[in-house]
């Protein structure tokens, strides 16, 4: 197991991505922020509180789970649903989708599905900590805390206090030698 990122790396990841999302949305004014379960939601509240001192007012993030429609559903064993939070209105907003690893895409597809039954955003934005590569899909992400080319074979893990009980890391597991 290698680490790639500690948490002061995740942190300036963060922090990063924070400014990215006002710069592109040019404040929070209109901005949604959106986790995917589990550790997108962590992640989506940690930016929406850097978003709030930067901005100087309350982010609400919230969370939206995909497990229904995921494709993959018949394929694997049944899991528990999720939490879906969403704070606001959608409709006309930019939903800032986060994301733990951005890999082959389809989670983000499922997460896409999602968001058209609870309404139509103005823009669909996503943030990830970690993008792998080895997209099945054309999705890509808009911000990234990370490139980190992998093997599929390779299996990286973030973890998170809230979630993990541990420092926060990314690391990887695994390797095709």
């Amino acid at each position: 197991m290698s680490t790639v990122m500690d948490a002061t790396d995740i942190s300036r990841a963060l922090t990063r991505i924070t400014h990215e999302i006002l710069e592109r949305n040019r404040d929070a004014e209109g901005v949604v922020i959106l986790g995917i379960p589990t550790r997108g939601v962590e992640l989506a509240e940690r930016i929406a509180a850097k978003m709030a001192e930067v901005e100087g007012t309350t982010i609400k993030p919230g969370a939206l789970d995909v497990t229904m429609y995921r494709d993959d559903l018949r394929l694997k064993a049944p899991r528990a649903l999720e939490r879906t939070n969403v704070p606001e209105d959608i409709d006309g907003r930019v939903v800032v989708l986060v994301d733990d690893v951005l890999m082959s895409g389809r989670t983000i597809r499922a997460a896409l599905d999602a968001l058209s039954d609870l309404g139509r955003p103005k823009a669909v934005q996503l943030a990830v900590l970690v993008d792998r590569g080895h997209r099945e899909l054309p999705i890509r992400a808009d911000f990234v805390g990370k490139n980190l080319p992998t093997s599929k074979s390779e299996k990286v893990r973030v973890r998170l206090t809230e979630t993990d009980g541990a420092d926060d890391s990314v690391s990887i597991e695994g390797s095709d030698a």
